[in-house]
């Protein structure tokens, strides 16, 4: 049998109550009346968001690829420098701290070596002595355990070196200060030394890419102790240096008060021979300040564009910056900038990231090519930037995607030869060719060309520039370039071009 309209549950729903007065159905009516208005509105706002959505322009996703230490927190901040100017110059002074730290650190490197050297005893190597000469001079005579060469004349500290590892002792309770302040974390990192068997090995300080610490730096600063003139450092009472938990403006303090003592100790021959002789580059290293001390080591000092460039902090997780292009040929346009880290433990994240990603900059840092992996102590930096080079252009899930190859430190790279560092050493297929910055590169750029010959798919233009993207200026015209084949490439998809 068939249900009577009676029996309908929709019927039976919208029915009047039973017994409903005619006061009780006009408010009744009123009621469904604003409901029915309510969600019209509702419906149109929808409509009208769509519409919108539908109007305006999509932004230009690009990745930031490459392993740690490639240059890809650098790129991203070039980027901001030459087409964000209003935000970069807003988030400049915030970086004040993170350069104070990153030359605090410097100089406690040298600090924990030197320690290590004037402490050494008999007991801690065979191959080891140390023995008092008649001025009263310290001998510290290498040791084989940290790979050193025996057959060097003994290292000779004096009474200035001891003076000047008390006299900067006051820097690790601020180095420390500085880390609590930002919530910092230890991370271990690749050495630039050559040398695998080092006591030293290098450790980074990193913040999750989520943690607000620009806003906590802020609000921190107490003024930082800018207009406070300038002049000799006035040392602070023993009971300053030992304090911890100072501001901004006490931490600038107690930096000015040991700048000359910073300086001592980098211009010092026997601390230049003892990092020479551990096979220790710190002007190799990201983040290295010490050559500038008598700048940065002041009460009023301000940050440079190149100096925040220059600087390093770590960011674990990845890191989304949106860029609303302010100058050139995509003024106007917003681009989403992924920097996605690059050590093994993070690259799975990367492949969420392949997908609707207009174009990718592969960072691959050519002066590596006589570094180790940190997570892998048998495996080369350079063969690393290889595969890595090999699995992007080989993905399917990147097909459609402009990819530019970014051959960055250059610079160090060419510091590295005219050290004397022999390419053929560590790359035995280099052979017997010029040992020079332009032959070097040329040989790494055909490798590379030709992974993405065999590997592309489809096969597609070999875009490849080298770099060295602490240089702002010369980043700032590779950055145009990249740019507009970008947009030039966004335009023909579209069938605009």
């Amino acid at each position: 049998m068939g249900r009577t309209a009676d029996e309908d549950p929709l019927t039976i729903a919208i029915a009047p109550p039973p017994g409903e007065t005619e006061e009780q159905k006009q408010h009744r009516l009123q009621e469904e009346a604003e409901a029915r208005r309510i969600s019209d509105e509702i419906d149109q706002q929808l409509k009208e968001e769509r519409a919108a959505l539908k109007k305006k322009k999509k932004p230009i996703k690009v990745l930031l690829l490459g392993q740690s230490e490639s240059g890809k927190s650098t790129t991203l901040k070039n980027f901001q420098l030459n087409y964000a100017k209003q935000a970069w110059s807003a988030e400049r002074a915030a970086w004040r701290t993170i350069i104070q730290l990153n030359l605090l650190r410097n100089v406690n490197t040298i600090l924990d070596v030197l320690h290590s050297e004037m402490t050494s005893s008999p007991s801690d190597s065979p191959d080891s002595s140390d023995s008092d000469d008649d001025d009263g001079r310290v001998r510290v005579v290498p040791r084989t355990s940290s790979g050193k060469d025996t057959s060097l004349p003994p290292l000779r500290f004096t009474e200035q070196h001891r003076l000047l590892k008390l006299r900067l002792l006051p820097l690790r309770s601020v180095l420390s200060d500085i880390q609590n302040r930002l919530g910092l974390c230890d991370y271990p990192t690749p050495a630039t030394s050559t040398e695998t068997n080092s006591k030293h090995r290098n450790h980074e300080l990193f913040v999750w890419s989520h943690a607000p610490w620009k806003s906590t730096v802020a609000r921190k600063d107490n003024g930082g102790g800018a207009g406070q003139g300038q002049g000799h450092a006035r040392r602070p009472s023993d009971a300053t240096l030992r304090r911890k938990g100072g501001d901004e403006a006490e931490t600038s303090e107690i930096i000015a008060s040991c700048k000359e003592d910073m300086q001592a100790l980098w211009e010092d021959s026997v601390i230049q021979e003892m990092l020479k002789r551990r096979r220790l580059r710190l002007d190799l290293m990201p983040g290295f300040f010490l050559q500038d001390v008598s700048r940065i080591a002041r009460r009023d000092y301000t940050p440079s564009d190149d100096d925040v460039v220059r600087a390093r902090l770590r960011t674990l997780g990845v890191q989304e910056h949106r860029i609303l292009f302010e100058t050139g040929p995509a003024a106007g346009l917003e681009w989403c900038l992924y920097d996605v880290g690059g050590s093994r433990t993070q690259r799975p994240a990367w492949f969420p990231y392949f997908d609707d990603c207009d174009a990718i900059i592969f960072l691959a840092p050519i002066s590596c090519f006589d570094e180790k992996l940190a997570e892998d102590r048998k495996v080369n930096r350079l063969e690393d930037s290889y595969q890595l080079w090999r699995m992007i252009c080989s993905c399917k899930l990147l097909s459609k995607a402009q990819i530019i190859l970014f051959l960055n430190k250059c610079d160090l790279l060419d510091k590295k030869l005219k050290s004397g560092i022999r390419v053929k050493d560590y790359v035995p297929s280099f052979g017997d060719r010029k040992n020079d910055l332009p032959t070097v590169a040329q040989y790494f750029a055909q490798h590379f060309k030709e992974i993405a010959r065999q590997n592309s798919v489809p096969a597609r233009p070999f875009r490849v520039h080298l770099t060295s993207v602490v240089d702002t200026h010369a980043t700032a015209l590779t950055l145009g370039v990249v740019g507009e084949s970008i947009l030039r490439s966004q335009l023909r998809n579209a069938d605009l071009l």
